[in-house]
């Protein structure tokens, strides 16, 4: 053991003597790793067990900073829990689920006590102590009753902390942070401003309303337990965004991360001026580790989601125990009072989604063959006699004929068989939730059509419903590789073959109109007039299916929502994130007169690649 690590050990020791620390540093540095390096790996992983801080050191085994003496940053909050706490984060989800994320879903319900500070890795310990004598203190006078009032303004709703127990509360933060200083060498500014726990920050003007019935519905007077947690963060990504990977990634090259299912990542803004477009470069919450990665096998996460949970100090109910005509603690745990059903704007039962008002399903087509195969996929499956043959079992095991024969694949290519049981499968769950379409409408793209028709197949109303193909439902031309509009099937062709099309349509879009090459603006002009003709078309309840492109999920939804349109790179950033048969559902709102965007009504559907595999040469040649 170098001699600056001798010394720095003895101090931690002679200062945290018969404490935990000692119990938890000793194993670590036995198996070989410097006491700095084994002190960083328990703070970061909340002095819980040395089988924790052992893991991350093995992860963090490359992590570049992993020498620098960076401490973490720490702060003390006050936090619910008990049925106050159920009745919270069912608010927390409803918001997210009518309204979008706004900035209080990114922490935990909480009453802030403390700003942010730091504490250097061998003096965590005094933390922990001075949380205790300072909780110690205070349990016999705290409050057994926290009275809290809502307000609101147009960026902020919040519960109010009545000034009795605030008073208490602040004085118990002020201990803590006289405590810290003594024991751990930290500087500390307790909160002095008026206590509130945040139920929505920043959101659009046009939710406060449905924010408002919502935050009403909270039972404030539900009991609760609060416990004042110590949390910490690493102090270098503090303004940066955070994702969760959802699928496995193997690196191809060098300079890219290693991905396991649900490993936080943050994200580096500053990225290069030539990154590739769905590629961006984050650092791993888990190793440490910086490079590129494929945006679309992500989603956000909260930024609470990377803090560590160190200590936490309980206080009782005491003199606020209820009484013999309230429900017991336990039994309010067990059963937490949800929101109540008759809120304006909370989702209905599954009753809803049948009849009790109109909604809109759209939907992305199934995965064409060129996207499997890329764009040479016909010289794959057509022989020099021009018969078609089917080169892979993710081919169709035939296709339809053509006026122009095989050529007019080329910009209108069809579904895989993949593509045809991803479509069946979503016809199948929504027919198990009893979901009533009413009406259904197609991009002429062949792929879209055929995703509709395999939609109805499942839902088992392929003789009873008729697709209406509008043109308008045509993604952004400007997409298109060719100069001249995709030669597209003929309604007649359509039915000739089998398809359930509706040949008496008249579509508000002709698809002599669309233009190749289109504007931005065009598109966007396009998209509004033909979802008002369909929305205005359908008035039937129910719901409507569209079956159109990656790029109908926002483009036909905004002009419903009342949202402007997205500026143009922001929009091809989005679409490349909307998978196969990726999917938005709106509500409308009969007597408000609007929409809302809430959960669809089946679950998405999500699967891994399957790369080409050629057993000869895999097998034999190696």
């Amino acid at each position: 053991m170098a001699v600056a690590d001798v010394h720095l050990y003895t101090k931690v020791l002679s200062k945290y003597k018969n404490r935990s620390t000692q119990s938890l540093l000793e194993p670590l540095m036995a198996t070989g790793f410097p006491v700095h390096t084994a002190l960083k790996a328990l703070a970061a992983t909340g002095q819980k067990s040395v089988e924790d801080a052992t893991k991350w050191l093995h992860s963090h085994c490359n992590d570049p900073s992993l020498e620098d003496p960076i401490p973490q940053e720490y702060a003390l909050y006050l936090c619910p829990t008990g049925p106050l706490n159920n009745v919270l984060m069912d608010f927390w989800r409803e918001s997210k689920l009518q309204c979008g994320k706004n900035k209080a879903h990114n922490i935990f319900p909480h009453i802030t006590l403390s700003e942010f500070f730091t504490c250097e890795d061998q003096k965590v310990e005094g933390l922990y102590e001075a949380l205790k004598r300072a909780g110690d203190r205070f349990s016999s006078c705290f409050p057994a009753i926290i009275s809290l009032s809502l307000h609101s303004s147009s960026t902020y709703i919040g519960l109010f902390v009545s000034d009795g127990p605030a008073n208490i509360i602040k004085s118990f933060a002020a201990a803590f942070a006289t405590e810290a200083m003594v024991l751990a060498d930290c500087h500390i500014k307790p909160s002095t401003k008026q206590l509130h726990l945040t139920l929505a920050n920043k959101f659009s003007p046009h939710h406060q309303r449905t924010l408002e019935q919502l935050a009403k519905s909270i039972n404030a007077k539900q009991s609760c337990q609060w416990m004042a947690a110590l949390y910490s963060r690493d102090m270098r990504f503090v303004h940066y965004p955070v994702l969760r990977a959802l699928f496995q990634y193997k690196p191809q090259n060098i300079d890219e991360l290693m991905l396991n299912p649900g490993d936080l990542l943050y994200l580096d803004r500053a990225e290069p001026a030539d990154i590739c477009n769905g590629w961006v470069i984050g650092i791993s919450h888990r190793t440490g580790c910086r490079g590129f990665l494929p945006e679309n096998y992500t989603e956000k996460a909260n930024e609470s989601d990377t803090w560590v949970k160190h200590r936490e100090y309980i206080f009782t109910l005491g003199s606020g125990q209820p009484s013999k005509n309230q429900p017991e603690l336990g039994m309010q745990l067990r059963n937490p009072n949800p929101l109540p059903r008759n809120v304006a704007k909370t989702p209905a039962l599954q009753l809803s989604w049948r009849t009790a008002t109109r909604g809109l399903l759209v939907i992305r087509h199934g995965e064409s063959v060129d996207q499997v195969f890329g764009k040479s996929w016909l010289q794959q499956c057509f022989g020099a006699d021009g018969k078609y043959y089917r080169a892979d079992l993710n081919f169709p095991s035939s296709l339809p004929n053509r006026k122009n024969g095989i050529k007019d694949f080329e910009c209108d290519p069809p579904i895989s068989s993949c593509g045809i049981f991803q479509a069946r499968l979503i016809g199948e769950a929504l027919l198990e939730q009893q979901v009533m379409v009413s009406c259904v409408y197609s991009s002429p793209a062949l792929r879209c059509i055929q995703t509709a028709q395999h939609i109805l197949e499942g839902l088992q109303l392929e003789q009873k419903a008729k697709v209406c193909i509008e043109p308008g439902l045509f993604e952004w031309t400007k997409w298109e590789t060719s100069t001249a509009i995709p030669p597209f099937m003929t309604r007649r062709e359509l039915s000739d073959i089998s398809y359930s099309v509706d040949t008496t349509y008249k579509c508000s879009f002709p698809l002599s109109s669309l233009m190749p090459s289109e504007s931005f603006e065009d598109y966007v002009n396009r998209c509004s007039e033909t979802i008002k003709h369909i929305i205005g078309s359908c008035a039937t309840k129910g719901t409507i299916l569209i079956v159109g492109h990656g790029s109908s999920l926002d483009s036909f939804t905004r002009p419903l929502l009342g949202l402007p349109a997205r500026d143009g790179n922001d929009f091809a950033q989005l679409v490349r994130k909307i998978p196969s048969l990726g999917m938005c559902f709106c509500e409308e709102l009969e007597e408000e007169k609007k929409w809302q965007m809430i959960n669809p009504p089946i679950k998405m559907l999500t699967h891994g690649a399957n790369a080409a595999f050629n057993w000869k040469h895999i097998l034999l040649d190696s």
